[in-house]
Parts: C-alpha cells; structure tokens; sequence
C-alpha cells in the first residue's frame, strides 16, 4: 500500500512551510516517546533522530535559499 503525502511543484517558501511541518510532526513524535519512555537507550536514540531532524532542516533551508524559484516534490508512505 502507497499514500502519496506530498506531490508536486511549490515554489520554495510553500515547500519549506510544508516540510517544516511534516518535520516537526516527527519531532513531535519522538518527544512524545521520550516523555513516555524512561529507558535510556531509547531517550539517546530519540534525540539523535530529533537532532538529525533539525539538521536536516537547516540544510533545505540553506539549500532553498540558494536554488532557484521552485522545487518538486514528491513524499509518500510505503507500507510493507
């Protein structure tokens, strides 16, 4: 099963509104599990995906910034 979450061509403020968004969806996520996990193992490893997420972000942003009027995008679920 596919879900096609994100399809087509945004000029660069639309695209990083949107996938700033979805990133903090995903932040989000991890930090409600470490508010619910004790388990330190699992806390490091949930910080690293948050740290790496926002890393990520800055990157688009610099790369938007630097590239040209629009992008496309394409983002969907992959269920196996």
């Amino acid at each position: 099963m596919n879900i096609k979450l994100i399809e087509g061509q945004f000029n660069n403020k639309e695209a990083l509104d949107l996938i700033t968004q979805v990133i903090h969806i995903k932040i989000k996520f991890h930090e409600n599990k470490i508010n619910n996990n004790s388990n330190e193992e699992d806390v490091k490893y949930r910080e690293t995906k948050i740290k790496n997420l926002q890393k990520e972000l800055f990157e688009l942003k610099y790369y938007l910034d630097n590239n040209g009027n629009s992008v496309q995008l394409e983002a969907q679920v992959v269920v196996k």
